[in-house]
């Protein structure tokens, strides 16, 4: 067989695979080595396998992905949470809707410290969800609020996937986390008024229910926070402003959050301990994924299957809008089965070399790429975000979750939509990094 052949087989074969639900890093690696050995041989595929895992272990770079997920498990275990969504709560509270909006908002400020989506959506189901239908909220609008708020966890940096995107396409994690930041800005903002428009529609001529006869003040609500905007001004400031890398930011941000969860006693040494143990078992998965990605993407390169699917493409004729739309449309169906960081993994080897061949930004594109997987996350019927709130809220019917998250996807296609009119919308924040 001919490279390209044993390509195509190979792709084949780890679809297979991952639809019979063999782990995605088993199958990553078994086809990757299996593949290489077809075209090289078994000697060099050995010499392949013996390498590579060395090589990605011992990256300085692959250092930040535990020290953010540490970070992110101490402040969930910590309750910073709830303390966002009580001063969201008061900042908000003049604004039709304005517990799904404060859900929303706060999503955003704990994805700040946090970079997982389903743990942002696990922890804001406990907090807010209960609070919403105690206020007469319609369950749609609870669910489709928290599961949208969710996604933000891994858009506004720190995002465990943008850095597993900046391992596999060698990009500079500080420039995609710069790249990040104005998009999840727009994006909480798109969200704020899907949730404004979506009460009016649900509750007409309903007025705002509340639960408070006497709503704390601003000010004393904003300190309730301060600890947050402490650590993510700390981190996320630092790597911007060149003060530190982000490896280092990273330490600085796990120390602090360490250290608040300390002064404040939200945690004990049993919890501390839990969360060291929560990242280890999260983070050694994580490598072992890479590990076998690395293994895939030398398999690839080797069948010349990249450079084929490019020669192909722009003999059908497909410019850069076109090529963007087919992505699109690829990764939004990829979405509704697969889980997101598999599905980065499985398909960047392809589709990076792709987009880039048409003059796109591969940190442009690893923004994009993020807002994808967001769609996946609560689109059905995978949707992780959407199992994790039925998982947590045994008061809302998973149909009723469905629903309240359909009207939340037109927000990111319209971010997409501006992302790709006007790039600067990702790219000047990152120019601005030495």
């Amino acid at each position: 067989m001919s490279p390209l052949a044993v390509g195509i087989a190979g792709i084949v074969a780890l679809v297979l695979l991952i639809l019979i639900r063999i782990p995605v890093a088993v199958a990553l690696g078994l086809v990757g080595f299996l593949g290489y050995a077809a075209i090289e041989g078994w000697t060099r595929a050995n010499l392949m396998i013996g390498g590579v895992p060395i090589e990605f272990a011992s990256m300085y770079t692959l250092s930040v992905v535990p020290l953010f997920t540490l970070m992110g498990s101490i402040a969930a275990s910590a309750g910073l949470s709830a303390d966002l969504f009580r001063a969201s709560r008061v900042m908000f509270r003049h604004v039709p809707g304005s517990l799904s909006i404060a859900s929303i908002f706060a999503s955003a400020l704990f994805g700040a410290v946090c970079g997982s989506s389903v743990a942002t959506a696990l922890t804001m189901s406990r907090v807010s969800i209960p609070e919403m239908l105690r206020a007469g909220y319609p369950p749609q609008l609870a669910a489709g609020a928290v599961a949208a708020g969710g996604t933000l966890g891994i858009l506004i940096p720190p995002s465990l996937i943008l850095m597993i995107y900046a391992i596999i396409a060698q990009q500079s994690v500080a420039k995609l986390f710069a790249a990040a930041l104005i998009p999840g800005l727009i994006l909480t903002g798109f969200y704020c008024v899907t949730a404004i428009s979506y009460y009016r529609v649900l509750t007409r001529p309903t007025p705002e229910p509340t639960l408070e006869e006497k709503p704390e003040r601003l000010h004393t609500a904003l300190l309730r926070i301060w600890h947050v905007i402490a650590l993510f001004a700390l981190t996320l400031g630092g790597i911007y402003f060149g003060w530190f890398t982000p490896t280092e930011a990273a330490a600085i941000g796990a120390f602090g959050a360490l250290g608040l969860s300390a002064i404040l006693r939200r945690q004990n040494l049993a919890q501390s301990f839990g969360c060291f143990v929560e990242t280890v078992r999260l983070v050694s998965s994580l490598v072992f994924i890479v590990i076998a990605s690395a293994i895939f993407s030398y398999f690839i390169v080797q069948t010349g299957i990249s450079n084929q699917l490019v020669g192909s493409v722009k003999a059908v004729g497909f410019g850069p809008i076109g090529i963007i739309v087919a992505v699109c449309i690829l990764y939004i169906v990829m979405g509704a089965f697969l889980e997101g960081i598999g599905m980065l993994l499985v398909t960047v080897p392809i589709t990076l070399p792709l987009v880039l061949s048409f003059g796109y930004d591969p940190i442009w594109f690893g923004v994009l790429l993020v807002i994808l997987v967001e769609i996946g996350l609560i689109h059905p019927p995978m949707g992780m975000n959407l199992f994790a709130i039925n998982a947590v809220t045994k008061d809302i019917n998973i149909f009723d979750i469905y629903k309240g998250s359909a009207p939340f996807l037109i927000a990111p296609i319209v971010l997409i939509v501006l992302m790709v009119a006007y790039p600067q919308l990702v790219m000047w924040l990152p120019s601005q990094i030495n």
